[in-house]
């Protein structure tokens, strides 16, 4: 049985294979708009605020969360490409995740959202030469650093991992 937290398994770091897999994450974000907006397509209100599984967030949550996270992300990459390995703000996604904006706004808001923002983070990620993906930033919360080409591969992975929430329960409803 699938585990419905991972419909499409856990982040996997390919290391020195990063290179090589580049140009499919840049492709993967560019896609996630349309992919995204494709999953929720034709979907009700009561729909869109059914969990993806139980004690997960709602469709809606979901997306909602995609959009605060890319744009933290696109922060983040901007500042690791002005700044010497610059330490970023984590944010509790939980209590993020629980604010009116993301339980009642039309997802329509932040579909338009993340259309916007992929095309600019598609854009910086497009200018980048090697160098740039091995830039860096820390997390204080993991007490890690983080090069832009890691981060790269686990925002393109995170947006297909949360578009096959939202894909995975309409399967298995058939919504």
């Amino acid at each position: 049985m699938m585990d419905l937290r991972y419909p499409i398994g856990t982040f996997a770091w390919e290391g020195t294979a990063a290179a090589e897999k580049r140009k499919d994450w840049i492709r993967d974000i560019e896609k996630l708009p349309s992919l995204l907006s494709a999953a929720v397509h034709g979907l009700s209100d009561d729909q869109l605020d059914l969990p993806y599984r139980e004690g997960g967030w709602s469709i809606r949550q979901v997306v909602h969360h995609l959009a605060d996270s890319h744009m933290n992300s696109y922060i983040r990459f901007k500042l690791a490409l002005t700044e010497d390995n610059p330490t970023i703000k984590p944010y509790d996604e939980q209590k993020w995740a629980m604010m009116q904006d993301s339980t009642i706004v039309n997802v329509k808001v932040s579909l338009s959202l993340i259309e916007s923002l992929h095309a600019r983070w598609a854009a910086v990620l497009n200018a980048m030469d090697p160098t740039d993906f091995a830039r860096t930033f820390y997390h204080p919360e993991s007490q890690k650093t983080m090069s832009l080409d890691y981060a790269t591969g686990m925002y393109a992975w995170h947006g297909k991992h949360h578009t096959a929430h939202i894909t995975s329960l309409r399967e298995r409803l058939a919504i």
